[in-house]
């Protein structure tokens, strides 16, 4: 019942900057806390950035400095900026929010995933 598609991924030099999007769709009512998570090849999905509703960030101490999640309340869109990428960095990225429906069912969803690639 509803729906997370990101953007933005691609292919960036080491160093450069990269901003992903996650937007929801769907009969929401609230959205509660979101995140951004990734998965390289041969490995396990490992979260990246959270954002709980009351406005508290956690990142992962990989990213710490580099990536800043925010929100679009507005929109039921949010976002992941990545700066000075690194070629660590490399993996499919996936968005995910929970929250409530607008007949007040709960929701936990996950994009489809978006290739981030940096080239050294």
């Amino acid at each position: 019942q509803v729906q997370l598609v990101e953007s933005g991924g691609g292919l960036v030099q080491a160093g450069g900057s990269l901003r992903l999007s996650c937007a929801a769709s769907g009969r929401i009512r609230v959205i509660n806390a979101m995140g951004w998570y990734r998965q390289a090849p041969g490995q396990q999905r490992d979260m990246v950035a959270s954002l709980a509703t009351g406005g508290s960030t956690n990142y992962a101490d990989s990213v710490k400095g580099r990536f800043t999640i925010s929100r679009d309340n507005a929109k039921n869109t949010f976002y992941l900026q990545m700066n000075s990428l690194k070629p660590e960095d490399t993996a499919v990225y996936y968005c995910n929010a929970n929250g409530r429906t607008t007949t007040w069912r709960s929701f936990d969803s996950w994009g489809q995933g978006i290739q981030v690639t940096v080239s050294s």
